[in-house]
């Protein structure tokens, strides 16, 4: 069976797809910083049958990350790396004026400099892969400027130009930075608590990640509700 890699998998998005990829026969190593979330969803997913190794931790510890590339190597390898947690830098988003250094240095370190870390714990599996693929979870606030989103927007732009070169530096691989669009998630309920308005749920653009899988497109940037479309 194939074996993919999520973190930030204890909600959201990130549990999201682990269920559906479960439900498609992969196995599954699971991160995330909640433990008692992270085993929730380890029992949820395990009941379609897959194997579930769920890693509690920070993908920022540079030791968790090999805790999840071993637990990875253990079932077979990494045939897909989701590389899906994330930090806004400061809850509710503030203007740049107001954006607290650290929590900007925090959102760089989790949505930035983990992913790479993560990738390159993991590249050797991956170029081992019959079918290697890295796919980051980008926004829309990565290329378009959103008052208070910058810090956040910041670090997903950098992490949108990293999966972009890392794509031609590991051709072998595929590279795919996606947007899943608006979501109603932890994360943006914290990011704007005041914010009320209905928004769909994570399960209902996971068809378009698992298009991606299927049909393997060229590395580059996509987006989840255009992929739901069938168009790219």
């Amino acid at each position: 069976m194939p074996v993919a890699m999520i973190t930030g998998a204890s909600k959201g998005l990130g549990r999201a797809l682990a269920v559906g990829l479960a439900e498609r026969g992969w196995d599954l190593v699971l991160d995330a910083r909640g433990e008692d979330r992270l085993a929730e969803t380890k029992v949820l997913v395990s009941a379609h049958g897959t194997r579930v190794t769920a890693v509690p931790g920070d993908v920022t510890d540079p030791a968790h990350r090999a805790e999840l590339v071993a637990a990875a190597w253990r079932l077979g390898g990494v045939d897909l790396l989701v590389h899906n947690a994330s930090a806004l830098g400061a809850e509710p988003l503030v203007r740049l004026a107001e954006l607290p250094l650290e929590g900007l240095r925090r959102a760089l370190e989790v949505n930035l400099v983990a992913a790479l870390g993560l990738v390159q714990e993991a590249l050797p599996l991956l170029r081992t892969a019959e079918a290697g693929a890295v796919l980051v979870v980008s926004s829309d606030a990565a290329a378009e400027a959103y008052p208070t989103w910058g810090g956040y927007g910041a670090s997903k732009a950098g992490l949108d130009q990293l999966a972009a070169v890392l794509a031609e530096e590991e051709p072998g691989l595929r590279v795919w930075s996606v947007d899943p669009g608006d979501m109603a998630t932890d994360l943006y309920a914290a990011a704007v608590p005041d914010d009320d308005d209905p928004r769909p749920e994570p399960e209902t653009v996971v068809p378009g990640f698992l298009r991606l899988l299927q049909e393997r497109p060229a590395s580059g940037r996509y987006g989840a509700p255009a992929l739901l479309e069938g168009r790219r």
